[in-house]
């Protein structure tokens, strides 16, 4: 076949796909129509995480699964936005990796609304102002964020999904030179993860914190002398050039952010759950908190403590389990736990980020 042939072959394949895309919408259309009259809620996760599992699991190739995923996201999103605006509360502004992980999550289409704190997106989804929200919760280089642990003590929303995005940390500024850098902005945060790329490439440039990347992007965006690290879209959004990329110390870098709402996820084939508990004071309390689940082999991938607020030295706990809280040897060896505990509360059970 000559070239003009194959682009033949290929605009009438895209042809096909448009009107497939439209037939499929007005399904999603009468969907919509049918959940409103059983008042039934517009947005189900499981059935979005099925159609991801069958698409990916049936995929010949040569297309790859992860451009599956992202490429029926966007379809699920816009078709989303046909049925009802999806809100979803982020840590804000624009730009940061929150914003990143949240369109990463629900995809272009969704009504994606910066929040200044991680309490403010909290109280956004506590009002109904918002279906979800999307926070910080740890990174693989720094450790936790313990403002989002903090929100759950005084919280009832659940965790309904979690988003791990790799985080690469890009030098912008307004030339693209290094030699015109005279100062570095950034959140304490990717200065952290880059500390030593800046001790050995910028060993005599003062840095500066700001509250977020997207900040230094703005503050840099108007300063030929100085330079953000932050997200390349950050780049795109502030009209910035690449002076180094990729500069993160640690090659695999990853935050874990949180979607939070008001429901718990159905069970599916991959499950994570989250506890918060506080234990007696007593003798042996660590180990016999853990017992219930190493008996019953379920698999903990993560615990982490918080002092209480109101009592000086004494602590909660934040556990993280493999599997759902319906699942019979979760269910059992929470119940066990119980009785160990000043109180034990459920924060989730959700999908594993792949």
């Amino acid at each position: 076949m000559s070239l003009l042939d194959l682009r033949n072959s290929i605009d009438n394949i895209d042809d096909r796909i448009l009107e497939l895309l439209n037939e499929r919408a007005r399904y999603v259309m009468e969907v919509g129509r049918l959940k409103q009259a059983e008042s039934r809620d517009f947005h189900v996760p499981s059935r979005e995480r099925e159609i991801y599992e069958r698409l990916t699991a049936a995929n010949p190739g040569p297309f790859p699964n992860e451009a599956v995923r992202s490429v029926f996201r966007e379809i699920i999103s816009a078709s989303l936005a046909l049925e009802a605006p999806m809100r979803v509360a982020f840590l804000g502004p624009k730009a940061t990796f929150s914003h990143l992980a949240a369109m990463q999550q629900f995809g272009l289409a969704a009504e994606l609304v910066p929040q200044k704190s991680i309490p403010a997106v909290f109280e956004e989804v506590e009002k109904g102002r918002a279906l979800y929200g999307v926070v910080p919760v740890e990174n693989s280089t720094e450790g936790v964020v313990s403002h989002t642990l903090d929100m759950f003590m005084e919280s009832e929303l659940k965790i309904s999904a979690e988003v791990l995005l790799e985080v690469s940390h890009f030098l912008l500024s307004k030339t693209g030179r290094m030699e015109d850098i005279k100062k570095v902005y950034s959140h304490p945060q990717p200065l952290a993860q880059c500390r030593k790329w800046l001790e050995d490439n910028l060993p005599h440039i003062p840095v500066v914190d700001v509250a977020s990347t997207t900040l230094a992007a703005q503050i840099v965006s108007e300063d030929y002398s100085a330079a953000a690290i932050a997200s390349e879209y950050a780049a795109s959004v502030y009209d910035l050039k690449v002076v180094r990329e990729r500069i993160e110390d640690q090659v695999n870098n990853f935050t874990r952010f949180l979607v939070i709402g008001k429901k718990i996820a159905d069970a599916g084939s991959d499950d994570k759950t989250s506890l918060m508990f506080a234990v007696k004071d007593e003798p042996g309390i660590l180990y016999r908190m853990l017992e219930p689940f190493a008996s019953r082999g379920v698999n903990l991938c993560k615990i982490e403590s918080r002092p209480m607020k109101k009592k000086a030295w004494e602590y909660i706990f934040f556990l993280d389990l493999v599997g759902h809280i319906s699942d019979t040897n979760v269910q059992a060896a929470v119940e066990e736990l119980k009785g160990y505990c000043q109180f034990v509360k459920l924060l989730g059970s959700y999908p594993r980020a792949k």
